[in-house]
C-alpha cells in the first residue's frame, strides 16, 4: 500500500520490479502492474475456465509477454531480454494461481 497501489497490483509490481531502479523506473513499473492487470481482468480472464484449455492459457502467456516488452505499455529499457522474459514467466505464473476463473464485471 506504500507503493500506492491496491493489493493486487502491488503483487504484480512486486513480481516485476527490480533492484537499484530510478524513481522514474519504479513510477513507470506500477503503470505497467496497474494497466497489465486491468487489460487481463478486462479481456483474457474473463473468459470461464481460462485455465483448461492450452489455448486460453497460451493467450493470456502472450499478451503478458506482448505487454511487458511493448515500448509504449512495457518495462522500462533498462530491462534486458532475459529479465522481461523472466519477469513476463512470473507474471504468468501468478496469474494462473490467483485467477483461476474471474468474474465479469470484477
Amino acid at each position: 500500500m506504500q507503493e500506492g497501489l491496491d493489493e493486487e497490483s502491488l503483487a504484480i509490481f512486486d513480481l516485476l520490479v527490480k533492484p537499484d531502479l530510478s524513481s522514474r523506473n519504479i513510477k513507470q513499473i506500477k503503470k505497467v502492474a496497474r494497466e497489465l492487470l486491468f487489460e487481463l481482468k478486462s479481456e483474457k480472464l474473463r473468459i470461464d475456465n481460462w485455465r483448461e484449455k492450452q489455448a486460453t492459457r497460451d493467450d493470456v502467456k502472450v499478451e503478458i509477454a506482448n505487454f511487458l516488452w511493448n515500448e509504449r505499455t512495457g518495462l522500462p529499457k533498462s530491462y534486458s531480454e532475459n529479465e522481461i522474459g523472466i519477469k513476463s514467466e512470473k507474471v504468468y505464473l501468478h496469474v494462473f494461481q490467483q485467477y483461476p476463473n474471474e468474474q465479469p464485471g470484477v
